[in-house]
């Protein structure tokens, strides 16, 4: 969960989810899972929002059932492929939902 100052704090953060979702081809309710992942994960440290965009993104698209490449996500947010493997999964887990099992 997460307050509505914390939405207000993080514009610029939501601004590139939107985008990057655009940019991947994503619904509304990807995008909404996304957000929702992120705002409930963010750090205090304006370094690691990025790749918490990218790895949201992911874990978002994933949860809608519109699944898109670490890669292609990565590319769309301007971070490493790496950035989104090493954080998806514990996205998914501090928002109470169980990571898939390839």
């Amino acid at each position: 969960m997460y307050r509505a100052r914390d939405h207000v704090e993080n514009e610029r953060w939501l601004a590139d989810i939107d985008d990057a979702a655009e940019r991947l081809g994503l619904s509304g309710e990807a995008k909404s899972r996304a957000t929702d992942l992120f705002l409930s994960t963010v750090s205090g440290s304006d370094r690691s929002k990025q790749a918490t965009v990218a790895a949201s993104l992911y874990a978002g698209s994933l949860v809608a059932g519109e699944r898109r490449s670490q890669a292609a996500v990565a590319d769309a947010v301007g971070v490493s492929r790496l950035s989104v493997q090493s954080r998806w999964k514990g996205l998914l887990e501090a928002a109470g939902l169980e990571p898939p099992q390839w």
